[in-house]
């Protein structure tokens, strides 16, 4: 098994090769697809067949934005969660969609990137239903490990043999210091998800931005310390700094 990083958009693409088969660990953004692609082909020299699975950790763009995509020119299967709602559910969650968007491209500008597309369906259908602590079809390596807080869906997944998680956006780092992902939806899940490392005994980690790294207890500990009490959302900075300005004009 290797684990290959490659650059995204505004995230860092997980690959992890096998002999006989090729797992994706997030589908990366829209415009990531020709990227992936051409390293699986190129770099490789793999057949595009060998990309049997994408596993999804949650609905943001740069995570499910290019699954869709990949499905329907590759024929590989997606797994996720089975919740009854989308994330993006109704006319609230549409909106929801757009923000993320814009958020997301609002990154890549941060990152010097042009525009690009990186529109996806809102809603995702897994080919592959995933449940908390089990194997992921196929790779029995990897365990699955419900980890919300980030949104009310978050996966991250367990390589047994070397003990290494990929933990999606639940953990951050800016200027070589962990740090929690924005939004936080359910913070006491959150620091749950937390804990969950901790009684995993967890210190190598595979992060969306940035990939590998080690962890210590006590870098988690601190993040469970830091992380917010109450909900930290897009809505909820929105209305604080329009309740600020209306606040400072009257002023």
């Amino acid at each position: 098994m290797q684990i290959h990083h490659i650059e995204g958009y505004i995230q860092t693409i997980l690959l992890v090769e096998y002999p006989d088969k090729l797992l994706l660990l997030d589908g990366g953004c829209r415009c990531d697809v020709p990227v992936i692609t051409a390293f699986i082909t190129e770099t490789l020299q793999r057949e595009m067949s060998d990309l049997k699975l994408i596993l999804v950790s949650h609905m943001h763009p740069d995570h499910a934005g290019g699954a869709h995509l990949l499905r329907k020119k590759f024929s590989c299967k997606i797994a996720s969660v089975g919740f009854e709602q989308q994330w993006y559910q109704g006319f609230k969650g549409r909106i929801g969609h757009a923000i993320d968007l814009m958020l997301a491209l609002y990154v890549a500008r941060r990152k010097g990137k042009k525009f690009k597309n990186i529109y996806y369906h809102p809603h995702l259908h897994p080919d592959i239903i995933l449940h908390d602590e089990t194997c992921v079809p196929d790779f029995s390596e990897w365990m699955v490990h419900f980890t919300p807080g980030h949104t009310d869906r978050d996966l991250s997944f367990l390589h047994q043999p070397t003990q290494q998680m990929y933990v999606g956006d639940m953990i951050l780092k800016l200027k070589n210091r962990f740090t929690s992902p924005f939004p936080i939806y359910q913070p006491k899940a959150y620091k749950q998800s937390l804990n969950k490392l901790l009684q995993l005994n967890i210190t190598k980690i595979l992060m969306a931005h940035d990939g590998y790294t080690e962890i210590s207890r006590e870098d988690i500990q601190r993040l469970i310390t830091k992380s917010p009490n109450r909900p930290l959302t897009v809505e909820k900075v929105i209305k604080h700094k329009f309740k600020s300005f209306i606040f400072n004009n009257k002023a």
